[in-house]
């Protein structure tokens, strides 16, 4: 099944003029590469956050979001990670996509600009309307919660 590609409009911002816009890795990837938009390198100690521009707004269509996410081999290979992973990028925001790293790992990372620090995964996602009741329908969990199914 092959699903058509959702054009989303996109702004580089003036700090990332000179930076490509994100852009998927190989023909299978599902989320598209953001970059670092930092003027000079930026140090992450173990256990240090900060929030990375990335140059870019879009305008998502209603009934898309786009979650920030780490990069797998940043994860593996330091321990750099999304804090709020995924993060969640609402249709109706217009400004700066960022990520919020966290360096897990025991060394000081050094990210440069232009890096590949995160990627955006667009998905379709559905409002909800809840309707208020006296109980739920039943189930055979019912409300067994974590663990509950297995260790």
């Amino acid at each position: 099944m092959t699903v058509a590609p959702v054009k989303i409009p996109l702004v580089r911002l003036p700090h990332a003029a000179d930076l490509p816009v994100p852009s998927y890795a190989t023909a299978g990837a599902a989320g598209l590469d953001l970059l670092a938009a930092i003027d000079k390198p930026v140090d992450l100690a173990p256990r240090q956050f900060k929030l990375i521009p990335t140059g870019i707004a879009i305008a998502l269509p209603h009934g898309y979001e786009a979650q920030v996410r780490p990069r797998s081999g940043l994860a593996l290979k330091h321990g750099l990670t999304i804090l709020n992973s995924p993060g969640t990028v609402d249709a109706d925001y217009r400004g700066e996509i960022g990520a919020l790293l966290i360096n897990h790992g025991e060394a000081v990372i050094r990210l440069e600009r232009g890096m590949r620090i995160a990627q955006l995964v667009i998905a379709a996602v559905a409002q909800a309307h809840f309707v208020e009741c006296a109980s739920l329908p039943p189930t055979v969990r019912a409300e067994g919660g974590f663990g509950s199914t297995g260790t």
